[in-house]
């Protein structure tokens, strides 16, 4: 039975750039329409979120109007009116900015990425039960890096590393409050330095930070509280138990592992 408060969830689909090497090697014009065990990436994840009891109405960003026509099931959705469709914007944050202006204030929004082929329903309600519970702002999904490497050793994926335990990103993140959506703003500020934990802790928490992040002496509810004084915001972090969740599909190696684990046998080259 579907939540009676539930969610909003807003999927960004468009391309950072315009020749994706994932997309070219998949010979599709996006890299949300690349196929993972049969479907393309977006569609695993739209099923997901429509699968999941703490989720509503979604709102798809991307890809862009004249790629459609290559996902014959996907516009039919949207013509349809079950899935709201937007432009996407030049950045991630702006496309974000963009596809939170069509949810009311008052709905809460949870926002991931086309290319979270892993995931599923139960990780969807965890995260959304957990960023109800935390009484924030915006909170946003963290996966142990230790859980992923332990299920998937081979994988390399960004760690922010913490005097209690690295983490991963999950792509999931969630708009609490009306005040959260000034989020997005602080976001454009920092999304260039995403894959760079070292440039990211200095932009977002300030030289000190990035001593004490060094030395190996940041915990994650320090970084947590300096987010949060930063932002003028509530900012907490909702740790997953998925490996799958910190799984997304930014290079070919990680297309190969996302179709290993569900069982295409599609090459990757």
């Amino acid at each position: 039975m579907r939540d009676p408060g539930a969610f909003a969830a807003i999927v960004l689909a468009g391309d950072r750039r315009p020749d994706d090497p994932v997309a070219r090697a998949a010979g599709v014009p996006s890299k949300s329409l690349v196929p993972v065990g049969g479907r393309a990436m977006v569609l695993r994840v739209l099923d997901a979120l429509g699968a999941a009891r703490q989720v509503g109405p979604r709102v798809l960003c991307g890809p862009e109007r004249s790629m459609l026509a290559r996902e014959p099931e996907l516009g039919r959705r949207i013509g349809a009116g079950q899935i709201a469709w937007v432009e996407p914007r030049a950045t991630p944050s702006l496309s974000a900015a963009r596809a939170l202006e069509t949810v009311p204030a008052g709905v809460p929004v949870l926002l991931t990425t086309a290319d979270h082929a892993l995931l599923r329903p139960d990780i969807v309600d965890y995260f959304c039960a957990g960023a109800r519970a935390a009484g924030a702002d915006v909170a946003v999904g963290l996966t142990p890096y230790e859980l992923v490497k332990s299920a998937y050793p081979d994988t390399r994926r960004t760690a922010i590393r913490l005097r209690d335990g690295a983490v991963c990103g999950s792509n999931l993140f969630a708009f609490l409050t009306p005040a959260s959506r000034t989020a997005v703003a602080f976001w454009r500020r920092v999304e260039q330095r995403r894959k760079r934990p070292l440039r990211l802790v200095a932009g977002v928490l300030g030289w000190v930070a990035v001593l004490r992040y060094g030395l190996g002496r940041m915990t994650l509810d320090e970084g947590l509280a300096r987010v949060s004084g930063r932002m003028g915001l509530r900012v907490a972090a909702v740790t997953l138990p998925f490996a799958e969740a910190a799984v997304d599909v930014d290079t070919l190696d990680d297309l190969r592992l996302v179709r290993a684990i569900v069982g295409d046998g599609t090459a990757a080259d």
